[in-house]
């Protein structure tokens, strides 16, 4: 079964895992949730594509906690660049 990933930006440092869990389980199975510490966002992962674009339509610029959520579709880790020492 497919599963899809969503960014979740712009999130006030004191949001919780289980809050961001029970406001995505209102638009579908929420397979897992993981905020970054201290970072303001975190991902999260919806059992199918079509539940995390209704979550996406439905949050996306939508208040949270005081804050405004960004909400976008995952992109994959961009490679770290290597800086070279001279």
């Amino acid at each position: 079964m497919e599963t899809s990933r969503l960014y979740v930006g712009n999130l006030t440092y004191s949001v919780t895992e289980e809050q961001l869990e029970e406001l995505f389980s209102n638009y579908g199975d929420v397979k897992s949730v993981k905020i970054i510490g201290d970072k303001g966002f975190g991902f999260v992962e919806m059992n199918t594509a079509e539940e995390a674009e209704k979550a996406q339509g439905a949050l996306n610029e939508t208040e949270f906690v005081g804050r405004t959520l960004r909400v976008e579709e995952a992109q994959p880790p961009r490679p770290r660049r290597e800086y070279r020492r001279y």
